[in-house]
This record gives structure tokens, sequence and C-alpha cells, in this order.
């Protein structure tokens, strides 16, 4: 079975606007950019209680390390959005992130737009990114929904928390 990754690159975070900028790759092709809340240099391996205890709900980013993804599932809070829509409601989700639930990969432009998942586009624009839904239906039509096969999601960051 063939694996694709995703990998995610942290390049920047800004704890005190909030948010944390990231280029994703697939099978090491750069695709586009990311937006998270802060990265709180929680990683994977960490104890549950120590990841509960450096989390802040709503405003921290998922661990570092790897995840399965889920290209079956169908968001109840995407679900009757017009861009989810186009794929009944499925959004990508990671699997098996400790001490969060429910992350996904979808629209959006600033870290409040989201509580731990990961929002696509362009960072062109100092703590966000644009043309998020574009950027999503590129993801969706042309990797996640083309290959069938599994696909391993890997989160790095490049700078000292």
């Amino acid at each position: 079975n063939i694996m694709n990754t995703l990998l995610i690159k942290r390049v920047a975070n800004n704890v005190t606007l909030g948010y944390c900028i990231s280029h994703l790759y697939i099978n090491d092709k750069y695709i586009c950019d990311t937006c998270e809340d802060v990265d709180r240099g929680l990683d994977y391996k960490m104890s549950l209680t120590t990841i509960e205890n450096l989390k802040i709900h709503g405003k921290t980013a998922i661990p570092t390390g790897e995840y399965r993804l889920n290209l079956t599932t169908v968001s109840p809070h995407f679900n009757t959005t017009s861009w989810a829509q186009k794929y009944k409601g499925i959004v990508p989700r990671l699997i098996g992130v400790p001490g969060y639930d429910g992350v996904l990969i979808h629209p959006g432009n600033t870290a409040k737009d989201t509580d731990g998942c990961l929002l696509v586009g362009l960072n062109k624009i100092k703590g966000q990114v644009t043309q998020s839904q574009i950027t999503w239906f590129n993801l969706m039509e042309n990797y996640f929904m083309k290959f069938e096969q599994e696909w391993i999601v890997r989160i790095e960051r490049t700078y000292k928390v």
C-alpha cells in the first residue's frame, strides 16, 4: 500500500499575535501554506497530562508528530457549508491527535477561524492565509480525492519554541 505524505513544516510562530504559519508539502512538493493557532511546543510523544497542561483550548496548534488522514468522515460542523457540500460534507480529518478531537483541514483565513484545525491558503498577508477555498478545492480535487492510498501527515517545526 503506497503512502502519500503530507508534510506541514511550521515556519513562523507568533505567540503575541496568536498564529502559526506553515508550508504544506505533498510527497515533497510545495503546495500551499497553512495557518493555525499558536504552537506551544506540544509533541505527540508527550503524555496526555502534559499536553492538557500546556494546551490553551481554542488557541493552541496541534502537537508535532505523525498522524493518519481520514478522507471518509462527514463533518457535522461543516457538512452544510457550500464548500463541503461538493464532497457530501467530507472534510479531511487527522486521526489520533493526543488531547484533540476532530482536527480538520479546512478553509479559513486567520487563527480566529480555527480551534486547532489546519487552515489552507497562501500566506500573502502577515499572520493569515488568503485564497483559502480555492486552495482547499485544489487539495481535495487534485490530491485527497484523487489518490485512494493511505495518507500520513507529518508535522514538524523549523524554529525553537
